[in-house]
């Protein structure tokens, strides 16, 4: 995957971005979470496999008064955002900015959040 310097230091402003909310962020797995942290991130962050299903992650969810959905763009990362919005819009704030700008960012390279790897430091 050929990745420019623009793409790397685009990443690394969103990462900066993302440090500045009061949220929590939810991603699939520890893969995704460790490529969030290389990259910078170091706010709150949960792993929604973690929770073994979507009746406990959504108790664990209601104690933060926003979310930031960081799912894969495949198709289980639909399907899970699909639910977490049925489950939580109405509860609190659900944001899905934040994917939607990585998604532009990396020009849709990056279907999975563990493939930010690939963004890793811009020499």
């Amino acid at each position: 995957m050929d990745i420019t310097e623009s793409e790397k230091l685009d990443v690394q402003n969103f990462i900066r971005s993302l440090n500045l909310r009061d949220s929590i962020v939810v991603v699939e797995g520890r893969r995704d979470e460790e490529a969030l942290k290389k990259l910078g991130f170091s706010g709150n962050i949960c792993q929604f496999h973690s929770f073994h299903g979507l009746v406990k992650f959504v108790d664990y969810a209601l104690q933060y008064e926003s979310l930031i959905i960081l799912l894969d763009s495949d198709r289980k990362g639909a399907y899970l955002t699909k639910r977490l919005i049925s489950q939580l819009a109405h509860r609190m704030k659900v944001d899905l900015s934040f994917r939607r700008k990585l998604t532009v960012i990396t020009k849709g390279k990056a279907c999975h959040i563990e493939d930010l790897f690939l963004y890793y430091g811009t020499r």
